[in-house]
């Protein structure tokens, strides 16, 4: 009796396979809105870590998840560019940082443009691995300026990825450095290209940089400005078919993965800048092909936990010897200089002051999301200030209305783009008024701003051409434009002064029922 029990045992073990035997796991990776963080960052918000993120620990993270795991997969949702280095080499870097950490696909983000479409067209050739874009084309044509999808597989498991630019998203830059190109609607060409991969691969990934612009503080994570993925949750329901969405632009940090009701697609999303690292790990049934099970998390790079990776270290220490200039001291600061997105904030009021007193203008301005990096207290290496303004922008002067002015504030006010940062104004708001109407009074120095004046501001390149959804400063008239551009400008005025005080606040001001 008993050894026919074990010849039964040991057959039902071949018509009913053990718990675990039908399925394959497969861990994905993902990053978005790296922004050229190189190093690792003072992490103030978080008692638990003290310095986050910095490319050579998390490529050490990534590296540590691959030894212990069979299939992983590694993918982007677009902005790699921004930064010092990022513009002195036109984007080269960040592809051979990437390279040597062998992503496996990326979408174009916005910042991918800084350069100009032309530009980005030929750096973009370098990259080992697919950089996606299925909307954008050649203006005029039918010619796909990227390459739309891709199909990469791992030990028999094969992912169809896509990649996408929002419209939305893809109005963050200067207007004439995407001029050449078109950036369509992605939802039927997303369609169309599901279509041809669904019966050829065994799950279908998004790549999309699309949403909110990212709030652009060094702390993304406070509710007070943190994005929503919302509109990768209606894209997915739109266009349907699709098993894993990986986010970009908003930095809307998912700290596990978002089921969408409908379509079970998980979206997933970081809070950028390489703080961390997201991991979704999926178990898939080998006889369904479907998802049996996932665990989706953000892995925060605490960068004195972590040993930095030794080829990444040499490869970014070789391209800063190519630049040793910006190393050096540049001035200081009294204190530490912040910036925020949805309110004053001592950095935007500086780069204010500075844009209106270098145009010898009434008002000064700049848009939140033109400003990446705080200014830390003490001595200043040109790096750092090229950092907080990394863009190629040149300085204008526009002549305009004080209507035009009032119409730009209540766009400021639906913090759509976050709130615009002034020099020369007094602007009471109240935020519980519905949008268009929660300007309450306005002083250009001490007197009334009327409708019916003319001013003068001073201000930067993507503004002044109505980007950044500031579509109402094109209602102003170019007066001037400089030569320095105001990265340069800045550099300056860092240098000949003995130390950079926070200027004086009370420009922005809620209103206080």
């Amino acid at each position: 009796m008993l050894q026919s029990f074990y010849f039964l045992l040991i057959l039902w073990s071949f018509v009913i396979p053990l718990q675990g035997q039908n399925t394959t796991e497969i861990v994905v990776l993902f990053t978005n809105d790296y922004e050229s963080a190189y190093d690792p960052t003072e992490a103030y918000w978080r008692p638990d870590i003290n310095k986050i993120g910095g490319v050579a620990y998390i490529a050490s993270m990534i590296d540590s998840i691959r030894s212990t795991h069979e299939r992983v997969f590694l993918f982007d949702a677009g902005d790699i560019f921004t930064g010092t280095l990022s513009k002195l080499t036109q984007g080269e870097l960040p592809f051979e940082l990437m390279i040597t950490m062998d992503y496996d696909a990326m979408c174009i983000g916005n910042h991918e443009f800084e350069y100009g479409w032309e530009t980005f067209a030929q750096v973009k050739s370098r990259a080992s691995f697919p950089v996606l874009g299925a909307n954008l084309f050649y203006k005029g044509t039918e010619i796909p300026y990227a390459q739309p999808y891709t199909i990469i597989e791992k030990k028999g498991i094969r992912l169809g990825v896509v990649g996408i630019l929002g419209q939305d998203a893809a109005t963050a830059l200067i207007p004439s450095n995407i001029a050449g190109i078109e950036v369509r609607d992605p939802v039927p060409i997303t369609r169309q290209h599901l279509d041809n991969l669904k019966n050829e691969v065994d799950l279908v990934v998004l790549l999309t940089h699309q949403g909110k612009t990212a709030p652009m503080q060094t702390n993304d994570e406070d509710p007070g400005v943190k994005r929503d993925i919302g509109a990768d949750i209606a894209f997915t329901g739109a266009v349907g078919g699709i098993d894993i969405l990986l986010g970009g632009h908003a930095d809307a940090g998912t700290e596990e993965p978002f089921v969408h009701p409908e379509t079970g697609t998980l979206i997933m999303q970081t809070y950028g800048q390489g703080f961390y690292l997201g991991y979704l790990k999926l178990k898939i049934n080998s006889g369904t092909g479907e998802i049996d099970s996932y665990e989706g998390k953000l892995l925060p790079v605490d960068a004195e936990k972590l040993k930095p990776h030794a080829q990444i270290q040499q490869k970014l220490q070789s391209y800063r010897n190519r630049y040793p200039d910006i190393y050096e001291k540049n001035g200081r600061t009294a204190s530490r200089i912040n910036r925020q997105y949805n309110s004053e904030s001592d950095l935007g009021n500086l780069f204010a002051d500075i844009l209106r007193s270098s145009t010898d203008s009434q008002i000064g301005m700049i848009s939140p999301g033109a400003i990446r990096k705080d200014l830390p207290k003490g001595e200043l290496l040109k790096r750092d200030l090229m950092d907080a303004f990394p863009f190629t922008d040149k300085v204008y002067q526009l002549q305009m209305q004080g209507s035009v002015i009032k119409e730009i504030l209540e766009q400021s006010f639906t913090l759509e783009r976050g709130m615009l940062q002034l020099s020369g104004m007094t602007v009471v708001y109240d935020m519980s008024k519905p949008i268009g109407s929660r300007l309450i009074s306005a002083k250009v120095g001490k007197s009334k701003l009327r409708d019916d004046h003319t001013y003068t501001v001073g201000t930067v390149e993507i503004l002044a051409h109505g980007g950044d959804a500031f579509k109402a400063f094109t209602n102003a008239e170019i007066i001037k434009v400089m030569e320095q551009p105001f990265a340069e400008i800045l550099l300056e005025y860092a240098a000949r002064s003995p130390a950079i005080a926070i200027p004086s606040r009370g420009r922005l001001i809620p209103s206080r029922k």
